[in-house]
This record gives C-alpha cells, sequence and structure tokens, in this order.
C-alpha cells in the first residue's frame, strides 16, 4: 500500500515540512533509510543520520532542531516512536488475516470456538475450552481442558497451556510459551527426600497481555497466578507460582521472580533481574539489569541497581568505590608497613 505525506500527517495529527505529495510504501531504519520508505528518529544518538538518510518521509519528535539541510520530508509529531507505533499497528490491520479451522486439528466436542478464528494443523484443543472470536491458534498449540482464550488473542507456534488457565481479550503469545506447567512446589523429608506438592490454582492473563517466547508461567498452589492487563513479558522470563504482576509493567528477558511475590503497577525490571519470593514491589519501581532483589520495595518510583539492591545513586557512588578497592589496597598495605617501620624504631 502507498501513503502520501499528507494522509500520515492527518492520521498522526502532525505537521509536514517538505512535500506534502511524497508518497512512502515501507518502513525502514534512518541509517538504512531507502527512497519510497519511511523512517523515524526519536533517539538522539541516531541524529547524524537524518542528514544522509536516503528515506522519503522521517517522522520526527517536534522539538527537533535541525542543524544542517535535510533530504526527506519530515513529519512533525509529539512522539515520534509512538508515532510509529501506530502507523505499523494500522498496517498490520490491512494484512489478510487467516480464519477457519484445519482438519489436521484435533478439537473436543465440548470445545466451543468463536466465529472467524483460525485453528491451524495439529493444534490440540481439549474438552470445554471456550476460545473466542477472532481468535489465532498457529501450529502444535496445546490447549488442555477448560481454557479460556479472549477475543482477538494469538497463541503462535508451540505455545503450552495448561488446563483451567483463562487468557483474556487481545493477548499475544509467542512461540514455546508454558502458561500453567506447575510451580516448583516441594515438601523437604525427614529421610532427605522431596514429597511433591500438588498444585491446584491456575494462571489468568487479563486483556492486552503480551507473553515473549519460550517465557513460562507457573500456575498457583492454590488460587492464581496473575498478570494484569497491559503487562508485557520478554522472551526466556520465568514467573513463578502464585506471583502477581500490576497493570502496565514490562519485564525483560531472562528475569526471574520467585513464588508469590507481587510486584505493583507500571514497574519495569530489566534483564536479568532476580526476585526473591514473597516480597512486595511497589508501583512505578525501576529495576535495573541483573539486580537482585531480596527485600520488599516500599517507596514508588525508586530505581535500583546491584545485588543486593539498593538506590541508583548510592549504587553509583559505590561503584566509583569498588574501581578504586586495588589502589586502596594498596595503600593500606603501605601505611601498615610504615606503621611497622615507626613501631620497629620506637
Amino acid at each position: 500500500m502507498e501513503f502520501t505525506a499528507q494522509q500520515i500527517a492527518a492520521f498522526l495529527h502532525g505537521t509536514i515540512e517538505g512535500n506534502p505529495l511524497e508518497k512512502v510504501s515501507d518502513f525502514s531504519k534512518i541509517e538504512e533509510g531507502k527512497p519510497g520508505t519511511l523512517s523515524f528518529l526519536s533517539n538522539p544518538k541516531y541524529t547524524h543520520y537524518i542528514y544522509e538518510s536516503n528515506a522519503s518521509i522521517i517522522l520526527v519528535n517536534n522539538d527537533f532542531v535541525p542543524e544542517h539541510n535535510i533530504r526527506a520530508t519530515l513529519i512533525r509529531v509529539e512522539n515520534a516512536y509512538e508515532s510509529l507505533a501506530e502507523l505499523l499497528s494500522l498496517v498490520e490491520q490491512y494484512k489478510q488475516k487467516k480464519v477457519g479451522i484445519s482438519p489436521l486439528a484435533y478439537i473436543a466436542e465440548s470445545a466451543k470456538i468463536g466465529e472467524n478464528a483460525y485453528i491451524a494443523p495439529f493444534v490440540y484443543v481439549g474438552e470445554n475450552v471456550i476460545i473466542g472470536k477472532n481468535a489465532s491458534i498457529h501450529s502444535s498449540c496445546s490447549i488442555e481442558d477448560n481454557v479460556v482464550l479472549g477475543e482477538n488473542t494469538t497463541l503462535y507456534a508451540g505455545v503450552k497451556i495448561y488446563n483451567d488457565c483463562k487468557l483474556g481479550n487481545n493477548c499475544i503469545l509467542h512461540a514455546g510459551a508454558v502458561i500453567g506447567s506447575d510451580g516448583f512446589g516441594f515438601a523437604p523429608k525427614e529421610d532427605g527426600t522431596y514429597k511433591k506438592i500438588p498444585q491446584t490454582g491456575n494462571v489468568i492473563l487479563e486483556d492486552n497481555v503480551e507473553i515473549g517466547a519460550n517465557t513460562t508461567i507457573d500456575r498457583a498452589t492454590l488460587g492464581s497466578t496473575i498478570l494484569h492487563s497491559g503487562v508485557k513479558i520478554d522472551n526466556l522470563v520465568q514467573i513463578a507460582h502464585n506471583v502477581e504482576i500490576g497493570e502496565n509493567t514490562v519485564i525483560a528477558a531472562q528475569t526471574g521472580i520467585s513464588g508469590s511475590t507481587k510486584i505493583g503497577k507500571h514497574c519495569t525490571l530489566a534483564g536479568q533481574a532476580g526476585l526473591a519470593g514473597h516480597i512486595h514491589i511497589t508501583d512505578g519501581t525501576i529495576i535495573a539489569a541483573q539486580t537482585g532483589v531480596a527485600n520488599s520495595v516500599k517507596r514508588p518510583g525508586q530505581i535500583l541497581m546491584g545485588s543486593p539492591a539498593f538506590p541508583l545513586r548510592d549504587f553509583q557512588r559505590s561503584s566509583i568505590v569498588f574501581k578504586s578497592l586495588p589502589e586502596l589496597q594498596r595503600m593500606i598495605y603501605a601505611m601498615q608497613q610504615k606503621i611497622e617501620e615507626l613501631e620497629r624504631k620506637i
């Protein structure tokens, strides 16, 4: 499909600098811009590319001030990155969506399938499953008994949903995600072995939740493991039993969250963060990459770093000391030698 700068600006409520009739039919990164494509600039680190980019149209923030001439037509918007997302979503809507049920899928007689759902070959759908309209289930997915999938929810290849789990509307689960596997519950016995504790709960994903590839979310021992509306989870994340994650919290890859931990709304957990069990993380907390959180975080809006975690500014100050430790050690040894020499003279 082809759009003019004028059409794009009208859709985004932006303003044009350049040729309003300039046309684009594809997207490109600003450093790889090609004629006939639309690009964007939101990170100042990439500003130098805008002066040499061959992209026909470039989205920029309203406060962008060019230092040199720019060949491309600019569309100024409040937030270039957010506007790009809107355009990509618009294009996605125009793509033809698959519908229908493959004869190579197994569907239990008691399952209920909504209108315009797509179920690919080699999908298993168990007893009493409810699949909402416009849902898409790609190949080799397994949806076990009593699962509920909301409308417009997509499961990519190889997703496994264990029994009794409930997924809301507009959820996206990427390839290999596992929802509702047993929580890690074992009781130690006197003879040194472990007795498995049955995990009788489920997992609930509310609306607009996205789960990355090969992420696992364990079912609750009792009750539910819950991800509230708008939660976004990256690839290779482990969420243990009875965890609860608040609205619009985002979690990056390789993060691990131990059992019964509660995370508030609008939190950010960067890559490889680790959270101990049975703690509470309050709203708006930012946990930096490779941070280990052992205790509850009660003051909202903090940025934490390090292991064990402490506030970012304290970590930055401490890191200066960490780097100086070898030199400090040499100074101490030198002082000890001088003290010993003085003692011998006395």
